[in-house]
């Protein structure tokens, strides 16, 4: 498959059209920062935002959305459900809250933040009620392992649509990146430029200067080769730029396992087999 344009989408397992190409505000400050950042996104094409709860930016996300003069129809929009919430089985009020948040009437992505123990499975049943209601064209899971995969597919009536997990150079999850797409789940990454740790690779370097592009760009773009969703993040506007510019050059086979051999199982975040949040 060929992903030529920030405008491409897969076509996930119920026909809802995902951007392959997402900007993402993990760890982007609530209030004018966070606005600022996703007004420049779209303003640059972006046409999938990704936020959270947890991020506490939910608002700015909304209100940069109304701001930028684009159809709400025209922009696919991702929020996740946090854990507390799945301890306390408060998936619906949290739903609620999120849409309030956003100004919005549904998201486009709904997703399970981390698979709590005890809990994700039973989560899992309140997300497909919610996709029910119209509240989310798509349900999704986050930070799921194959075996928190197969333990949601074992009673699902809804698959899920998007599993959205740590990938990157350093830890590609192979086993599960074919579990997802063997199953008809789309594979979306998270930190797929390592927090900005990719422009100290030195393969991505010198494959940058072979194409002209940045180390960023160089891994974007190995990432939608693979036919992984990438949501990149950034506050300043010449990088959201910058991560976007990707669609006009393509890697090499050679390239592709030059940066596929660099995988090290090396995560920058939580285990999901062990968080304590």
């Amino acid at each position: 498959m060929k992903i030529e344009s920030i405008t491409d989408c897969v076509k996930l397992n119920n026909s809802v059209q995902m951007p392959w190409l997402g900007f993402g505000t993990f760890q982007t400050p609530p209030g004018e920062v966070a606005e600022q950042s996703v007004l420049w996104a779209i303003e640059a094409a972006y046409r999938h935002i990704d936020t959270a709860a947890l991020y506490k930016n939910e608002a700015d996300v909304g209100r940069a959305i109304r701001k930028s003069g684009v159809g709400r129809d025209k922009i696919f929009v991702t929020t996740k459900v946090w854990n507390a919430d799945m301890r306390s089985g408060k998936i619906a009020e949290a739903m609620n809250a999120s849409l309030k948040a956003l100004g919005m009437d549904y998201v486009d992505l709904y997703l399970l933040h981390w698979p709590v123990p005890g809990k994700f499975v039973e989560s899992w049943k309140a997300l497909e009620a919610i996709h029910k209601q119209g509240k989310a064209r798509a349900i999704g899971i986050s930070n799921f392992l194959v075996h928190h995969v197969e333990q949601v597919l074992a009673g699902a009536s809804v698959i899920p649509a998007v599993n959205q997990v740590e990938w990157h150079p350093l830890v590609r999850q192979q086993k599960l990146l074919d579990l997802c797409h063997g199953k008809g789940i789309a594979f979306e990454a998270w930190a797929p430029l390592m927090q900005g740790r990719v422009a100290q690779i030195p393969e991505l370097v010198e494959i940058g200067r072979k194409h002209h592009k940045t180390p960023a760009q160089v891994a974007l773009r190995w990432g939608l080769q693979h036919e992984v969703v990438m949501i990149p993040k950034s506050v300043h506007k010449e990088r959201i730029i910058e991560n976007a510019n990707v669609f006009d050059f393509q890697l090499s086979s050679d390239e592709m396992k030059r940066i596929d051999s660099l995988d090290q199982n090396k995560r920058l975040g939580a285990d999901p087999d062990n968080f304590n949040f």
